[in-house]
């Protein structure tokens, strides 16, 4: 029996889309600059999100190539933040949005931390990009470290975790358990609560049905994920109305590696934009 879960209510028609367009064009003139400067590359990473966000109200199953290449794009500048920041002089070749380019570097900065790896790192797993993954998932997390108090202890052994997934280093099953008992509501204190429970833990519960492959928890777990993400972002008006909680990034990352490996997902869902899962759009152009 499939279980459905509506997503909440986004603006949509006309406005929508106009809002759309106007997101795209600013990301074009962002990506454009890049090779002159990297000073944007965090607010043109920002812009890339919201640009599939907002692709993801407009298309809510992604059956546009259009947002597909949104996703791409995104995925691609977020890598990009990482190419630029871990080399400190030169220039790094990135393609994207269909070209290459020659980025300058930066060397280390501060919004090239753990929290923006997550977000780069879901997005390479949701365009299934292995050569991207496996980049990201070589960073030294000391890089990836902010000032104390900037994020919970959780999230480094969350990273640890997930670049000692792909890479196959020992050890993965103990990184897992801290990263578990590191994000509980009675350890961390930096993540507002309903943050943490809502949507920053849920993809670690689904990674650790999935890497047991637990194959009739692991549906029942996403379920939970997104009614735990539709909560979050409908406890308020300001929240309804926030473009970012319109797809589920990280459960939609861990449902991929799910819908890849034969899991059995009888969900659908607006917060899972259906062709991005099944990768419908996979090789339709260089990425």
């Amino acid at each position: 029996m499939t279980v459905v879960i509506a997503r909440h209510a986004l603006p949509t028609g006309p406005a929508a889309e106009e809002f759309a367009g106007r997101v795209e064009a600013h990301l074009s003139k962002g990506i454009g600059r890049l090779e002159q400067s990297t000073e944007a590359i965090r607010s043109t990473f920002g812009t890339a999100l919201m640009t599939l966000r907002a692709r993801s109200i407009i298309d809510p199953r992604s059956a546009a190539v259009e947002t597909w290449e949104s996703a791409v794009t995104a995925m691609q500048v977020g890598s990009a933040v990482f190419a630029v920041s871990t080399v400190n002089e030169g220039r790094v070749e990135c393609r994207i949005d269909r070209k290459l380019r020659s980025i300058p570097a930066t060397g280390p900065r501060s919004f090239a931390d753990a929290g923006t790896w997550l977000s780069a790192f879901w997005l390479a797993v949701i365009c299934r990009d292995q050569e991207r993954l496996t980049q990201l998932s070589e960073i030294p997390l000391e890089q990836l470290r902010s000032p104390e108090g900037s994020y919970d202890e959780y999230i480094y052994h969350w990273v640890d975790t997930l670049q000692t997934w792909w890479l196959r280093r020992p050890g993965l099953a103990d990184k897992l358990i801290a990263t578990i008992e590191a994000s509980d509501p009675a350890v961390a204190r930096i993540a507002p609560q309903d943050l943490l429970q809502a949507v920053l833990y849920p993809p670690i519960n689904l990674f650790y049905h999935y890497v047991r492959n637990d194959r009739d928890g692991f549906a029942p777990a996403l379920a939970d994920a997104l009614k735990l993400h539709k909560t979050y972002w409908t406890l308020n008006e300001d929240r309804a109305a926030d473009i970012d909680g319109s797809i589920a990034l990280g459960p939609l990352a861990i449902a991929c590696l799910a819908y890849d490996a034969d899991f059995p997902l009888d969900i659908e869902s607006d917060y899972l934009p259906k062709h991005l899962l099944q990768r419908t759009w996979l090789g339709e152009f260089p990425t």
